[in-house]
């Protein structure tokens, strides 16, 4: 009976309202990513999130004590979870989930005005799966957090000229680039189209106003960022952390451009076809404000060199609005009607393959080890505890969240996430004694001499390509250490001497 009520609620959809647009959203949310809240960890950068954010909590600003390649207000946003909801992974993914939801609300909000309800709706349910499915999505990442500001800017922009809406863009934009840098490109580029928009208006205050005062909201949160440490006399080290170490980061890490080429290619073709068959109409002020910034995140992927999976978060939401209005339009050019789309209401119901594993994996665990949580991250922990041993000096090289776990930080900044060890172009950046990789785990493995070290076992400590790394700490663990015990994926080595 009550599925009978859904699915005629989402049938009839054009009588629904915001509210139940936005709880319809959260139920499939939920539903979807709720079987990860037990995991210890989905992906390693949101364990460094995690650990930045504690160590904020405990009073130390950002790249102070523990350091990562991201801007500040990513481990704001951490610490105020760790501050208000307590030291839990639920509250992570719980956060996680409200992200994706606010960000699915604004793909709807805009879908809806190009295209009807109903089919904003879908576009929005689209925009859930494709932010929570395929991946490491199921965590929550910098880019959810970019797009859970940057969503909203777009949306007051279209909504209204209003000046206070092109300030309070301003200041969701400079929230979103202070998150992931290079959000600044989209931000620029609607920034350029602000201006050249604005001229459009009598008045010359006004054209001045506008692109004055999204500019500012912007440079209000980089600069309050930037506060803290130019009251204390370190202003430099904000710079070198958030701006020079992502440049030579990007310098140094690029792909070749035919690994980045088909994005590009198939967001080109689809446009082409959206103006070539009239499915999009290019003299809208959204669809304009939506290619730009489609344009500036597809710009920042060239200038970065690289795409991994979780960057294309960032074009998810406007890709589904562009492809979604275009279908629209093309069904109505066609007056096209496909009995089949009633039962459409079972693909979000069929699609979600990855949590109907989760959800096994964790009754599966709670009937083997007695708990819904798992994962390496959090039963080294428990071992340690159990077994009563000393973990007051542990490196992990991986399952990393399990400093979190047991109090603790990691013993460097080049540590905090493991990846950054072997990234010897930013070690100038973070105010490291060390300047390379080999010194640095020198440093770890024969000054700091571990008690406790956990790695992935049977496989490299680093990527394959770090051969020299790999070498060296594998000797180093044959030489000075024996293996205490293996749980699922992780190996414990203990200090033998």
């Amino acid at each position: 009976m009550r599925s009978k009520v859904i699915i005629t609620l989402i049938a009839n959809y054009e009588k629904l309202s915001d509210g139940m647009v936005f709880t319809l959203l959260l139920v499939y949310s939920l539903f979807v990513r709720f079987p990860f809240f037990f995991r210890d960890y989905i992906d390693r950068d949101e364990s460094t999130f995690i650990l930045v954010g504690q160590s904020l909590v405990d009073g130390q600003l950002p790249y102070m004590l523990l350091w990562d390649l991201k801007p500040p207000v990513i481990f704001y946003f951490f610490a105020s979870i760790i501050y208000f909801l307590g030291k839990s992974f639920i509250a992570v993914r719980l956060v996680g989930v409200i992200a994706v939801v606010c960000t699915a609300f604004c793909t709807f909000k805009l879908s809806a005005r190009l295209t009807s309800v109903q089919t904003g709706f879908w576009i929005a349910l689209v925009c859930v799966m494709l932010l929570s499915m395929f991946g490491s999505l199921q965590g929550l990442m910098s880019e959810h957090i970019c797009m859970l500001f940057f969503m909203p800017a777009i949306y007051l922009l279209v909504r209204s000229r209003q000046p206070l809406f092109y300030f309070l863009a301003g200041i969701l934009v400079g929230l979103s680039v202070m998150t992931k840098l290079n959000m600044a490109y989209p931000g620029l580029f609607l920034g350029a189209y602000i201006v050249i928009d604005s001229l459009k208006k009598r008045g010359l205050i006004l054209q001045m106003a506008l692109p004055l005062l999204y500019a500012s909201g912007i440079f209000l949160i980089v600069f309050l960022t930037f506060l803290p440490y130019y009251v204390q006399g370190i202003g430099s080290k904000w710079w070198n952390s958030v701006i020079l170490a992502s440049i030579e980061y990007s310098a140094s890490r690029r792909q070749s451009i035919l690994s980045l080429s088909p994005i590009f290619i198939l967001t080109g073709f689809l446009l082409y076809l959206s103006w070539r068959n009239r499915w999009l109409d290019f003299r809208n002020r959204d669809v304009h404000i939506l290619i730009v910034v489609l344009i500036g995140v597809l710009f920042s992927y060239l200038k970065a060199g690289r795409v991994n999976g979780h960057y294309l978060i960032q074009i998810h939401p406007i890709l589904v609005i562009l492809i979604g209005s275009a279908v629209y339009h093309w069904r109505k050019s066609l007056n096209w009607k496909a009995p089949f789309l009633r039962y459409c209401y079972l693909l979000p119901l069929l699609i979600p393959v990855e949590a109907y594993v989760e959800y096994v994996a964790v009754v599966r665990n709670k009937i083997v080890h007695g708990t819904f949580y798992n994962g390496e991250g959090i039963r080294v922990p428990q071992y340690l505890f159990e077994h009563k041993v000393d973990t007051r000096n542990i490196l992990f090289f991986e399952y990393h969240i399990g400093y979190w776990l047991l109090g603790q930080y990691p013993p460097s900044k080049a540590a905090t996430h493991p990846s950054n060890i072997c990234r010897d172009e930013i070690y100038p950046y973070f105010d490291n004694p060390r300047r390379s990789s080999m010194e640095e785990l020198h440093f770890l493995l024969t000054e700091l001499r571990p008690a406790i070290i956990v790695v992935r076992a049977n496989r490299p400590v680093f990527d394959p390509l770090e051969v020299e790394e790999n070498h060296y700490v594998a000797s180093h663990l044959e030489r000075h250490y024996r293996l205490l015990t293996t749980l699922d994926q992780a190996s414990i080595y203990q200090l033998s001497e």
